[in-house]
Order: structure tokens, then C-alpha cells, then sequence
């Protein structure tokens, strides 16, 4: 099962991505599927063809797990 993660790389903007599994405390590397900015937007610094990019865990500051739950759900007021 995939997890939606937002990466914060030292030094550089948020990164939000896919993760196939959870980093263990072992892991020295993580890597990001699908890699983008957190508002959808392509890195400049990667190429367009590139699906997985694997970054270091020693530059990585926190890792934020998204809720699996429907993001895009919307919730309306109702006024009767």
C-alpha cells in the first residue's frame, strides 16, 4: 500500500510524493514515487521522465504521512 508523504529536505521547498513503504530506522535512503511540489507542480530540477527519485535521509528534516482518507471530500453547510 502506498502512502502520500510530504518531504522536507534541508534547504530546499517541500516535496510531496509516494512512498511504497514507511523508512525503518535503518534506511539511509528514501525513495519518493512520482516526486512533485505540494501544489502539483513539476521540480525544476528533475527531468520530466523520471518517475522515482531517491534522496538521502540525512538531508530530510521530517517526513509527514498524509491521511489515507478522501482529500478531496467536501463538506457544505446547509442552512434550513
Amino acid at each position: 500500500m502506498a502512502h502520500s508523504v510530504i518531504l522536507h529536505v534541508s534547504g530546499e521547498a517541500s516535496i510531496m510524493g509516494e512512498v511504497e513503504e514507511l523508512p525503518k530506522p535503518t534506511d539511509t535512503l528514501i525513495t519518493i514515487i512520482n516526486p512533485r511540489q505540494k501544489d502539483g507542480k513539476d521540480l525544476h530540477y528533475v527531468d520530466n521522465n523520471v518517475t522515482r527519485v531517491m534522496w538521502p535521509l540525512s538531508k530530510v528534516s521530517f517526513i509527514e504521512i498524509m491521511d489515507g482518507t478522501d482529500e478531496d471530500k467536501i463538506i457544505g453547510f446547509v442552512r434550513e
